[in-house]
């Protein structure tokens, strides 16, 4: 995102500018008026990451245009990121520049936060991590009162803990997450609140249990849970399907299970055209539970044939979207069977094309 582009003033337009033609399209498939979820125009990002750029003695934080990967923006300051972040990277920027230990060969630098100001900061190296780099980032994660990490070729040193925690207030609830490193997380805290309520609304007249795919750390997992009689959520990544484990029982809820399956594999066991141990923890057969509402937040290449397939078979569907294009090429496969009773946008990327979407799906009508 070129920083040139971040004009608070022009916020309003420039959303609407973003949406219009996005109306138009889901108008075509037979979508309701979308809710419409807007971003603080300032503040909102709780993840960045830059480059560092070495200049004899010097470093700064550097992006880069498309296409000029050695031309080098400095950037001094970073506005759309939330305060911890604008707060601790000029702390951050002097300390390095007055270490020559953590400064050698230090490559990108990227932040972490939450909403409810914990940090993570990571540094990332084309050197090997000796003791002598531990001892001083010690030193320096005490002085700044942050977790840090540093990671170079096959290594990885936690100084503090590798994970922040997030407290998200949906609907006068409060859930608490662990997010670890390199876990996907929703970069806009309060739109993710917003997207997360809007899920819960669109779930308030189903019913039964929900079979729930790419649910990550359990962001809708465990806020929709009493909604429903039984949630069985999959997640192929390892480290984020602990962290949904460890929140479910953080946050006291008995009705939601994880596995670690795919999509694809989890489209495979709902067939029934293979057993998978990694399902033998559930307290019931697959075949007993009662899954009438899918819920999927697929990444930006939407979902494949087969797991389009299986959702046509769901009496309800919500699908969250970080791609729209994806979101209504598979919207045109599903209108077969659903009609849209609901759409939403959330704002998540403000001055970026990018944008989140929503949808209730309801099965039509024999």
């Amino acid at each position: 995102m070129p920083l040139s582009n971040i004009k608070p003033s022009n916020y309003g337009e420039l959303l609407a500018l973003k949406i219009a033609p996005r109306v138009e399209a889901f108008a075509a498939l037979g979508a309701p008026t979308p809710q419409v979820f807007e971003s603080s125009p300032l503040a909102f990002r709780l993840r960045a990451e830059f480059r560092i750029w070495h200049a004899g003695e010097d470093l700064f934080y550097a992006m880069f245009k498309p296409g000029a990967p050695k031309d080098p923006i400095a950037i001094t300051s970073f506005p759309i990121a939330c305060k911890p972040i604008q707060q601790l990277m000029p702390a951050l920027l002097q300390e390095l520049r007055n270490n020559t230990h953590l400064r050698q060969k230090l490559f990108q630098v990227e932040f972490l936060s939450t909403l409810t100001g914990d940090m993570l900061a990571t540094l990332i190296y084309h050197r090997a991590l000796d003791s002598s780099w531990e001892q001083e980032a010690s030193l320096l994660a005490q002085r700044l009162g942050i977790n840090l990490i540093g990671r170079s070729r096959k290594q990885k040193k936690v100084i503090g803990k590798d994970s922040v925690q997030e407290t998200l207030c949906i609907n006068d609830s409060e859930y608490h997450f662990k997010q670890p490193d390199q876990a996907f997380t929703q970069p806009n805290g309060n739109v993710n609140q917003h997207m997360i309520e809007w899920a819960d609304s669109a779930c308030e007249n189903l019913s039964a249990d929900l079979l729930e795919l790419y649910c990550g750390i359990g962001n809708f997992s465990l806020p929709l849970a009493h909604r429903f009689d039984r949630v069985l959520a999959t997640e192929v990544s390892k480290v984020a399907t602990a962290a949904a484990i460890e929140n479910r029982d953080k946050n006291g809820i008995n009705n939601v299970e994880f596995a670690r399956l795919s999509a694809e594999e989890m489209t495979a066991a709902m067939s029934g055209e293979r057993p998978f141990r990694r399902l033998a923890h559930l307290p019931a057969p697959l075949t007993d539970y009662k899954l009438n509402t899918l819920l999927v937040d697929p990444p930006r290449a939407g979902l494949d044939k087969a797991t389009l397939a299986l959702a046509s078979n769901f009496d309800s569907v919500i699908y969250i979207s970080c791609n729209p294009d994806t979101l209504l090429d598979n919207l045109k496969t599903l209108q077969t069977t659903h009609e849209i009773a609901q759409l939403a946008f959330f704002d998540q990327f403000p001055y970026t094309h990018h944008l989140e979407s929503g949808v209730l799906l309801i099965r039509k009508a024999p």
